[in-house]
């Protein structure tokens, strides 16, 4: 079964066509941005090619048209017949309480996906405009939905709640959430076969480390604690995002801004592209710049940099503490597997946590799976690549075939 893989946002949508019957072999990946306005941007990548071009792009369903279009051209495309498609995947970045696994697509799950809207209302619109324009453009072809929560709703009430009075929980649904999910589960299953173990009788800290990044606690196969909380918003600093920030700071903000004719609008969307590393380095986001600004003595790129890994161990050692301990730690995403340079910052003085790190190894260890840690370390440190349309696509195949 060849599966289409969409990841659609506000405006853009990324996908990828896996053969499940293939070893889950990508027969073809792109980006579509830049939807809706005046110009959009089309990549599609196939058979170790690339073909780009600018078009317009009026919407999501003129953006699914486009992608099916170039999957069956003669030049770039890698099918010969629309059939050939199985079935649909959709990333949904928030289920809230109501979704705790994927699912297949259905008029009710629709509904029910839209009460959510206000819980991600940067992510959801795109996420259901993506089920809308595959529900038009084909119609008898079965879709999922996979959800970046889900995995965390092993979550306890003590992880969860937060210390607001109980009523607004209860009322409005504000709790932690956590994302990443679909990438913490894949990898924590990845790490422990790679040192010959199952995951359900381990202790794993999993740092997503990329543009946005999260950690998770995963006790024997549960998640029971992660950075990310209600929003994206909250835990580590991130590409354009904050993390953790005092609430009584932003108050303070929200009213001096606004004072100035800033709307609220305005401040939420600052928290979500002009923050993080960004906000802090001075417009770089990319952490190889930043290194190499730090190189160079830049103060503001130094800070970042050296922000970005204090707030990664931060959150290993509490994490640590606890679950009573960690048999394996992991690194992923594209600053986790990539970025050695950063790994040794949050890694080094870890001795007196039991973690010990070989840095040759890591200093080797780009963009590949590989152990860092040396053979007496009471922790087992690990870099791993993820995957998460491999696991979308995996749920789908999964839901479709009614296992």
């Amino acid at each position: 079964m060849k599966i289409l893989v969409l990841n659609c946002g506000s405006s853009s949508i990324k996908y990828q066509l896996i053969d499940m019957a293939n070893n889950a072999n990508v027969m073809a990946k792109g980006l579509l941005e830049r939807i809706g306005l005046e110009m959009g941007e089309f990549t599609h990548k196939y058979n170790g090619e690339k073909h780009y071009e600018q078009l317009p792009i009026p919407d999501h369903t003129a953006g699914i048209k486009l992608v099916l279009k170039a999957l069956l051209d003669e030049k770039i495309g890698v099918i010969k017949d629309i059939n050939e498609i199985g079935a649909v995947g959709n990333r949904v970045a928030h289920g809230g309480e109501l979704f705790k696994d994927s699912c297949l697509v259905s008029d009710a799950v629709i509904e029910q996906i839209k009460t959510l809207t206000d819980l991600a209302p940067l992510h959801t619109p795109g996420n259901l405009a993506g089920i809308y324009a595959m529900k038009e453009v084909l119609p008898n072809v079965p879709q999922a939905v996979v959800f970046d929560t889900a995995f965390h709703s092993t979550l306890p009430p003590k992880a969860f709640l937060y210390g607001l009075p109980y009523d607004y929980y209860k009322k409005y649904g504000i709790r932690r959430y956590g994302f990443h999910g679909t990438s913490h589960k894949f990898v924590a299953e990845k790490a422990a076969k790679m040192v010959g173990k199952d995951w359900h009788d381990l202790k794993i800290i999993s740092c997503h480390l990329g543009s946005g990044a999260s950690i998770a606690a995963i006790d024997h196969g549960k998640s029971v604690d992660t950075s990310m909380g209600m929003t994206p918003l909250e835990g580590l600093i991130m590409g354009s995002r904050p993390g953790d920030v005092d609430p009584g700071a932003l108050q303070f903000l929200f009213e001096k801004e606004m004072a100035e004719g800033k709307s609220w609008k305005d401040i939420v969307k600052m928290l979500n592209k002009q923050c993080g590393l960004v906000g802090i380095s001075g417009g770089k986001q990319d952490m190889r710049d930043i290194r190499a600004g730090r190189d160079a003595g830049d103060e503001r790129c130094t800070y970042a940099f050296d922000m970005f890994a204090t707030r990664v161990k931060k959150y290993i050692g509490a994490y640590m503490a606890e679950m009573g301990g960690c048999d394996i730690l992991l690194f992923t995403g594209g600053i986790g597997e990539n970025a050695w340079f950063m790994r040794h910052p949050i890694l080094e003085n870890m001795e007196c946590l039991g973690i010990k790190v070989d840095l040759k190894l890591n200093d080797e260890t780009a963009g590949s799976d590989g152990v860092i840690s040396t053979p007496d370390s009471k922790v087992t440190t690990v870099v791993v690549t993820t995957d998460e349309e491999f696991v979308i696509a995996s749920d789908t195949y999964r839901l479709v075939n009614g296992k």
